[in-house]
């Protein structure tokens, strides 16, 4: 297996209430405890932010196959395993990535100012996602919703009663946006998008902390009043 200075720390499998064929993986890596999720149906799978530890989450992934990585934004804790993880399967997996980050994600490590134990920055993304886009696999199918202000180029995934919102929108807060392509106008619009795009009873699967449901979210979140 590929070594990395990061590993995964906790992990657990969640199944779809609303569709009993789909589970959700999910693997909180070092070093800021991220959240990356394998969508898994029909032994095929998604990768959403494959974090720091790509190699060690494809280890984990033997029992099946995946079709697509797919990052939510250009951030070192949430792209900086991509190269791993791929380089771990002995099958050509694409990349993707929201358009407006495609600049950003292949200097995710080097240009970091946080001095986090990264490990390297992703290769050049074979898909370039925007708003309206389908991605999926299985029964599962998920639509890209364009959600700028932690980065240009964030997106949300959702599909299924599921959203997995990257660094958007967590349990109870939202997206720092004093990073460079941090926009805190761009992100309150974004929130808001969600606000109108995401019934009550989505499950949020968010970058970081523990999951909510967007009912919990619209009435507890001082981000979405």
């Amino acid at each position: 297996m590929i070594t990395s200075r990061n590993h995964v720390i906790a992990q657990e499998e969640f199944q779809n209430p609303y569709d009993k064929k789909t589970y959700v993986r999910t693997y909180v890596v070092t070093p800021i405890e991220t959240n990356c999720y394998a969508v898994i149906n029909n032994a095929d799978a998604i990768v959403i932010d494959p974090g720091t530890a790509g190699a060690e989450i494809a280890h984990n992934l033997q029992d099946v196959r995946i079709k697509l990585i797919v990052s939510t934004h250009a951030h070192g804790d949430h792209v900086s395993g991509v190269k791993a993880l791929q380089d771990s399967l002995d099958y050509k997996v694409p990349f993707a990535v929201g358009s407006y980050d495609a600049n950003r994600v292949v200097h995710a490590v080097s240009n970091s100012n946080l001095g986090l134990p990264y490990d390297d920055d992703a290769p050049e993304p074979d898909v370039l996602l925007k708003a309206g886009d389908k991605v999926g696999t299985g029964s599962i199918q998920l639509e890209v919703l364009h959600t700028p202000g932690h980065t240009e180029g964030g997106i949300v995934l959702t599909g299924d009663e599921l959203a997995f919102t990257g660094d958007t929108l967590f349990r109870g807060s939202a997206g720092r946006t004093d990073f460079p392509g941090g926009d805190a106008s761009a992100l309150q619009k974004s929130l808001m998008h969600l606000k109108k795009k995401l019934n009550p009873d989505v499950i949020i699967f968010p970058g970081h902390g523990p999951r909510t449901t967007m009912r919990q979210e619209l009435a507890t979140n001082p981000f979405l009043q």
